[in-house]
């Protein structure tokens, strides 16, 4: 199947339809607020509208480099769900109930993020049809079991385990032996929620500046070329592209995932496939991928290309390599055989900030009054609401408006993160990773062994994530 048609870059395929927004005016000078949000992603509109919400008299500026949504907000594969990164070392470090409360504050965030839509009326053809992972080597089947039963010893009760039957009665995916289940998940179209929520808090009464680079964030300072804004509070919300920021690049490793999504698929494709639940899937492979059924009857499926560029760079359009977009339609057609003549309409990549140790983090330095969230490591969409339900929490506790609450107390907290190694070790670190989880996944896939590759559990010891 040739990809000469696809279309490759343009941001993302959620702006084909209809195309990128137009451009609100940048900062035209000097000015002042009693809140600077820089990064115009879900995090820094989350954080503005819970603000604004909370406190309707505030003054937030929100300044962006581009245009709401340029980054992972409007490039990811739309997967509204329950998983947060480092629940496992918060649960180490502060304990198992600490992490279990952790836990239900995302379940309770996807339910927040679909209220809230609703309340708006931002359609951002949200379907809520939970979330099922599953696995079709053995060893995927070992650990999607060992998965399984640690989601329910972290209180997720009303999470369930399907056979090969029971999984492709609800995605038939080739050669599947397991999978589970979780109703803490929708499907949602990313550029359709970011769009809403900029428009809502513009409504609110918050300012939004494009087209407005940050080139410094300093107490007190967020420094543009047009100018600087002061403010009590400013709020780094930047993500995957904090390395672009003055002595940020290391802070965030910005990895790359990429995308594909196929040409709207006819009924007697679905009818091969099934998925009438609409469910976002993915896999229990070390290289995973993620997918969705789109609602115009699409697959958009994601996963790893290039998975680093040197020097922490990020790159500008969402251009990806073609060898990518080929492994990407390999897995497609791999897990569903029928698709392989279909066409793929579209490709696209972007980056998703990883910590050193994998912890999401949130936090507020209250002697500075700078404060950061992110860290997702590509759970975004629902993690971007806690993160900024618990920015309005500190930055209110801080001003003497209220004190300590629920989620204030989350272990994620002022969690503090060692840095990435310089280059080229950053690099060669991040590169031999994924070639090493690459090389497990290919060797599950003919083993009839139910134990994790080796190389792959090295990999994991060796980059911090277990």
């Amino acid at each position: 199947m040739s990809t000469v048609s696809t279309v490759n870059g343009g941001i993302s395929f959620w702006y084909a339809d209809r195309g990128t927004p137009p451009a609100r005016e940048p900062l035209p000078g000097d000015s002042t607020a009693d809140v600077c949000i820089v990064g115009g992603g879900y995090t820094g509109l989350w954080t503005a509208y819970y603000l604004k919400k909370a406190v309707p008299f505030l003054n937030i500026t929100v300044l962006e480099a581009k245009f709401c949504g340029y980054g992972a907000s409007g490039r990811n594969g739309g997967w509204l769900y329950n998983g947060i990164a480092g629940r496992d070392r918060y649960a180490k470090l502060h304990g198992h109930e600490a992490a279990v409360r952790l836990q239900q504050a995302m379940n309770d965030t996807v339910d927040e993020v679909v209220r809230i839509a609703g309340e708006e009326d931002i359609d951002a053809d949200i379907h809520q049809g939970g979330v099922l992972e599953v696995a079709y080597t053995p060893a995927q089947l070992a650990r999607l079991k060992d998965f399984h039963s640690v989601e329910i010893a972290f209180g997720e009760t009303d999470r369930v385990l399907h056979g090969a039957r029971e999984t492709c009665a609800r995605v038939n995916v080739t050669g599947a032996v397991g999978s589970t289940w979780t109703p803490h998940g929708a499907r949602l179209h990313p550029v359709k929620l970011v769009k809403g929520l900029a428009a809502t808090v513009e409504a609110l009464g918050v300012t939004i500046h494009e087209s407005t680079p940050v080139t410094a964030i300093e107490p007190k300072h967020a420094r543009t070329p047009y100018g600087t804004v002061r403010a009590p509070y400013v709020l780094r919300c930047t993500e995957g592209f904090t390395a672009n920021l003055k002595g940020q690049r290391r802070t965030w490793l910005p990895m790359n995932s990429s995308m594909i999504a196929t040409e709207p698929l006819p009924p007697s494709v679905w009818d091969a496939i099934g998925w009438e639940g609409r469910e976002t899937l993915g896999d229990m492979a070390h290289a995973y991928m993620y997918a969705q059924r789109t609602a115009d009857n699409r697959i958009a499926l994601g996963g790893r290309g290039v998975p680093y560029r040197f020097g922490s760079a990020t790159d500008n359009d969402g251009r990806t390599q073609r060898a990518t977009i080929e492994a990407l339609r390999d897995i497609l057609v791999r897990l569903f055989p029928v698709t392989a003549g279909v066409r793929i309409d579209h490709a696209w990549s972007g980056v998703l900030g990883v910590p050193r140790d994998w912890c999401a983090t949130v936090a507020l330095d209250r002697t500075t009054g700078l404060g950061w969230a992110g860290g997702y490591v590509g759970s975004g969409v629902a993690t971007t609401n806690l993160a900024a339900r618990t920015l309005r929490d500190l930055i209110q506790q801080d001003s003497g408006q209220s004190g300590p609450t629920e989620l204030t107390t989350l272990p994620w907290v002022n969690h503090k993160v060692r840095k990435w190694e310089p280059e080229p070790f950053r690099w060669l670190g991040v590169h031999s990773m994924y070639a090493a989880y690459r090389g497990a996944d290919r060797r599950e896939l003919t083993s009839s062994r139910p134990g994790t590759d080796p190389v792959a559990k090295a990999a994991d010891r060796l980059a911090g994530r277990h």
